[in-house]
């Protein structure tokens, strides 16, 4: 590597006592050692205070509690480096992380890079989350030194419809933050800081098929803690709805129409859970009266198609209870 920049590796936390020292042992063990270890303590209630008093090395800091997107901008304000890293408190990454996404965002001057990771299934297993994003499929095959180089067209049209790259995936160029991490979203704090940056200016950035970090699941995980009804209704309706207005002047025509029709989906996918799964009839014409006020046809269109594959998992676990119960019998 040709230069040395420093890397501000900013770590949120809240009440992560015991999967937090494994997250600031991967960040000092990283290959690349330049690097400022920023751990932003959003409040925890637990020993996290006392924790990193075993930790010289680490700039701890401690702020009331606000949420994710406001203890990295915490983090951002104290970063000093030129390059920024985000890793949540209960990931790890692998010792080679940093130098991999280093070379590559520096020999090529990009804006971020990402990096795939093994991903902790609650029964114990795990899987390379990127081999499956159906989202990235149409780059697969165009690997050059193990690396996917994506250019500003690739890269509005990847953010618009998904967000392939968590915190802990990514390093990127402090220079290309417009405005931080937005503390008005839910979850998708990451995803509307990656999309104002692409969608302000002519990004590049890249990404890797190489495992080179680990995503741990529980149940307090902000997005695969939750169930997927609370994810369609904090991120892909709320947070949505949020970013469609926040982006509204940077957004094409085309672009407008893909995330009104994302959110109208979630809509009637959301209506479907409360009526199917809660038997709440008045909060399922709600959302559906809200797809409805902004494209008629394309509510019509999209409804049966929702409920009809709801109702259907409803009769096939029906199905299946009823079966058990008898061989049971």
């Amino acid at each position: 590597m040709s230069t040395n920049p420093l890397v501000s590796i900013i770590i949120p936390t809240y009440n992560r006592e015991k999967k937090l020292p494994d997250a600031i042992h991967s960040a000092i063990n990283q290959t690349y050692k330049n690097v400022q270890i920023i751990v932003v303590d959003d409040g925890s209630t637990d020993q996290t205070k006392e924790l990193i008093a075993k930790y010289p090395e680490i700039e701890y800091y401690w702020k009331e509690n606000g949420g994710q997107a406001s203890a990295r901008n915490f983090g951002l304000s104290k970063a000093q480096g030129t390059i920024l890293a985000s890793l949540d408190s209960d990931d790890i990454w692998h010792p080679d992380f940093l130098e991999s996404c280093l070379k590559k965002l520096e020999s090529e001057q990009l804006d971020f890079v990402f990096a795939n990771w093994d991903q902790d299934t609650k029964n114990g297993e795990s899987w390379s989350f990127l081999n499956n994003d159906p989202f990235l499929k149409p780059y697969f095959g165009k690997e050059k030194d193990h690396w996917i180089n994506l250019n500003n067209l690739d890269l509005r049209d990847l953010y618009i419809q998904a967000c392939p790259s968590p915190s802990s995936s990514l390093v990127m160029r402090k220079s290309s933050v417009v405005s931080g991490w937005d503390e008005n979203m839910n979850i998708g704090d990451d995803w509307c800081l990656y999309l104002e940056m692409i969608l302000t200016k002519e990004c590049k950035a890249a990404f890797t098929l190489n495992k080179l970090w680990r995503k741990r699941v529980d149940e307090i995980n902000v997005y695969d803690g939750r169930k997927w009804s609370e994810v369609l209704e904090l991120l892909y309706v709320a947070d949505l709805k949020a970013k469609m207005t926040k982006f509204s002047a940077l957004l094409t025509q085309n672009e407008q129409k893909q995330m009104e029709e994302r959110y109208m989906a979630s809509l009637i996918e959301l209506s479907k859970h409360n009526l199917i799964r809660e038997l709440n009839l008045l909060n399922s014409v709600r959302l559906l009266k809200k797809s409805f006020n902004i494209n008629i046809p394309y509510t019509l269109k999209t409804i049966p198609q929702v409920f009809l594959i709801g109702f259907q998992r409803k009769i096939n676990s029906l199905a299946n209870k009823f079966k058990k119960t008898n061989l049971h019998s």
